[in-house]
């Protein structure tokens, strides 16, 4: 019996309660890696309750006074020597055309673009309804989240003429 209560009190005390390992499963974070490799910032998401992903995020060292755009990537692979081309395409799982302006859009990919401040700093919270975090067909966790340099245009395809890579993150 004593040897029952040791290892009862052992696998409760390792054991993650219930509502933290559903905690984790609703939540996730990103690491963004600017054009030279080094980190610039991060990315909190969290899933909504009746679904979609809201993404808090804040990235340092881009272009000043400026809107930038902000997507999901197809692949979680960050490579700044490739200039994050390792990302791959928007995330597109219903293959819709890129952009909210676009006649078969948007894509599950697409997020509004985002304000860069005098200070060269991204900061938002956005919410994208598309995309959940672990759902088979539209989970974003093993994807990257990319800022490029220039603003979507919501209509170009395949990514709305939205310019270089800057900083990718992958959603872990």
């Amino acid at each position: 019996m004593k040897n029952i209560l040791v290892a009862t009190a052992i696998a409760l005390a390792v054991t993650p309660p219930l509502a933290a390992m559903a905690q984790d499963k609703q939540t996730a974070t990103a690491t963004f890696v600017g054009k030279d490799g080094k980190e610039t910032g991060r990315a909190s998401l969290t899933a909504a309750a009746n679904g979609g992903v809201l993404i808090e995020v804040e990235i340092s060292g881009m272009p000043a006074n400026r809107w930038v755009a902000f997507h999901v990537h197809e692949t979680g692979k960050c490579d700044a020597a490739s200039h994050h081309e390792s990302a791959g395409k928007h995330f597109n799982p219903t293959e819709a055309e890129h952009g909210f302006l676009a006649a078969k859009g948007p894509h599950a990919g697409d997020m509004p673009n985002q304000y860069v401040g005098q200070d060269g700093t991204l900061r938002a919270q956005v919410f994208d309804g598309m995309v959940s975090l672990d759902d088979k067909k539209n989970g974003i966790r093993g994807r990257a989240l990319m800022v490029h340099a220039n603003s979507d245009d919501y209509r170009s395809q395949p990514a709305g003429d939205a310019g270089d890579r800057l900083a990718c993150g992958v959603i872990e």
